[in-house]
């Protein structure tokens, strides 16, 4: 299956600038000037490689994250996603934001991105998770698979799937059961995660579970996300 997608890119929307600096300490990253209307939009800049990771003030909660697909012609992916299923939310001209058959909300954008993926370090935002209820799961992936062009893999005896991320690509999307409702929110890959969550915490970070393969943590405005036991961009 070709992939349309040339880069993705990781937002952390929020109701107010309240987890800027801690996500800017957590990836190790500067803060670049901001823009839009209301300056909401800033880009996390990584001490090396290109950026794939922003910050957005979006004015309501709850704090949340949300995915930018990259793509060559978004009039034409917008039309082709539509019709896998996809509802569109608003169309901005250069983006559209659009809402999957399980409601996640996510963008396709223009521009290339990339192309280099920054070093890993000892900690770095790597993957989407994407939280799909259990009763609509299958179908979601299959469209998740179908508008990536990625290919749809499972994990025996979990309640994980996973979409092959192309070499390359900063952000590999996880799938994962759930039986709240739909959302998506970062994992990071750390070398040695009781040292990262121990630094999270320091940063102003909340445990909120620890299982032998990931820490589930929440940032200064409520966001939940994960550390886990991974190689990076692997």
């Amino acid at each position: 299956m070709t992939s349309a997608v040339r880069w993705t890119t990781g937002f952390l929307d929020s109701p107010s600038r309240g987890a800027e600096s801690f996500w800017q300490f957590v990836t190790r990253s500067g803060l670049s000037p901001r823009r839009g209307p209301g300056g909401e939009v800033a880009t996390l800049l990584p001490v090396d490689g290109d950026a794939y990771l922003r910050v957005q003030v979006v004015g309501d909660g709850p704090a949340r994250a949300h995915l930018d697909l990259h793509v060559e012609d978004v009039a034409a992916q917008a039309r082709r996603v539509v019709g896998l299923g996809a509802v569109v939310v608003r169309d901005e001209g250069g983006s559209v934001v659009l809402r999957s058959p399980a409601g996640l909300v996510f963008c396709l954008v223009g521009g290339a991105g990339g192309p280099v993926v920054p070093a890993a370090g000892p900690a770095v935002v790597d993957q989407m998770c994407l939280d799909i209820p259990v009763a609509g799961f299958d179908a979601e992936a299959d469209f998740w698979a179908a508008v990536t062009g990625w290919e749809r893999r499972s994990f025996a005896g979990s309640e994980f799937d996973y979409l092959v991320r192309p070499a390359g690509m900063p952000l590999r999307l996880l799938l994962q059961r759930v039986g709240g409702p739909a959302g998506m929110h970062v994992d990071l890959a750390a070398v040695d995660r009781v040292a990262e969550v121990e630094r999270h915490v320091a940063l102003g970070a909340s445990v909120v579970r620890v299982t032998p393969e990931w820490t589930t943590l929440r940032d200064p405005v409520g966001r939940e996300y994960c550390v886990t036991d991974r190689v990076a961009f692997a």
